[in-house]
């Protein structure tokens, strides 16, 4: 989804990326794009603040009934326009869409079968939903699946030869950093992590309630800070356990273009003098040099290795095409 770029073509943008997942989002993120007045209301929050994840979600937690039109969005950020702004300003997307572990797993696994057990670090880990890849078993229909840990089952569709993992990466040590972690423990922080759940889409309300009470069971390591500064302490950590992988799936688009590069660079660089291997998930314009020139359709992220593309896999990890 487009974070820069005037709001008319970021909420035309989100239209196009929500297609098919929900109707709701996909009329409002419409309506809203045609509004000037609903622009002029957004303008007065900070650009990262007015992304319609955001602005949806919180409008929601202030009454808006969903699935509903447009005018029913309009009519809560209106008549609810402080309230709703200060839900903006404090809190965040932090979806922690533990279904994307169906298109992550075949990359663990990948490293796993090399490296033998492995420690994830997630930066921008939210709850450290998806620091669990273990706790479920798969299904990439119509190739294959995979069993044995008596959890839920994630699945994915696929297209092209994906190399179906024939076993469970083993996970000696997880953990992460954010800039605001939740705790799984804390209710009103669950509660929020299922209103940032699209309106029509129960089976994925499900599927967080599950993976909440998988995180209880074993509550992550999940440091509040910036992702630059704690990277460096974890790893320390991590490599003591097994071989660090750092992940991270729909964060770095939340940072600055310059600090995008950045970040590309300090992966680069720690993957080059062996420090940890680097898995990331993306939308394609995040970090461009990974995608190159591929063209990757608006509703798929870019799942990567070591900086190396792997495959195009759907936001909330519904399907997998493998390149």
């Amino acid at each position: 989804m487009l974070l820069d770029g005037d709001i008319a073509d970021r909420y035309r943008n989100f239209a196009a990326y929500a297609e098919g997942d929900s109707a709701c989002f996909v009329d409002w993120a419409t309506g809203l794009a045609e509004d000037p007045e609903i622009h002029a209301w957004l303008a007065e929050l900070p650009r990262l603040k007015q992304q319609p994840n955001l602005v949806f979600a919180a409008a929601r937690w202030h009454g808006a009934g969903a699935p509903s039109d447009y005018a029913e969005l309009r009519r809560t950020l209106l008549d609810h326009e402080v309230a709703i702004k200060a839900t903006i300003t404090h809190r965040a997307t932090q979806t922690n869409e533990v279904g994307r572990l169906a298109t992550l797993l075949p990359a663990f696994a990948r490293i796993a079968v090399a490296a033998g057990p492995v420690s994830l670090v997630e930066v921008g880990a939210s709850a450290g939903l998806c620091l669990y890849p273990d706790r479920y078993d798969y299904a990439w229909p119509p190739l294959g699946a995979l069993a044995g840990s008596g959890g839920p089952v994630l699945t994915a569709e696929v297209t092209g030869d994906l190399p179906v993992p024939g076993s469970h990466p083993e996970i000696a040590w997880r953990g992460g950093a954010d800039l605001n972690p939740l705790d799984v423990r804390d209710e009103d922080a669950m509660t929020w992590l299922a209103n940032l759940v699209w309106p029509e889409q129960q089976e994925r309300r499900d599927r967080l309630e599950a993976a909440v009470r998988i995180a209880c069971e074993d509550p992550p390591t999940i440091i509040k800070g910036d992702l630059f500064d704690e990277l460096p302490a974890l790893l320390a950590e991590a490599g003591r356990h097994g071989t660090p992988v750092v992940f991270h799936s729909a964060v770095i688009a939340y940072l600055e273009v310059e600090q995008r590069e950045h970040f590309h660079d300090l992966m680069d660089g720690l993957v080059a003098a062996g420090e940890c291997r680097w898995v990331s998930n993306e939308a394609p314009h995040v970090l461009p040099r990974i995608t190159g020139d591929l063209n990757v359709p608006v509703n798929r992220f870019l799942l990567a290795l070591d900086g190396r593309a792997l495959a195009l896999t759907h936001g909330h990890g519904h399907a997998i095409d493998w390149l």
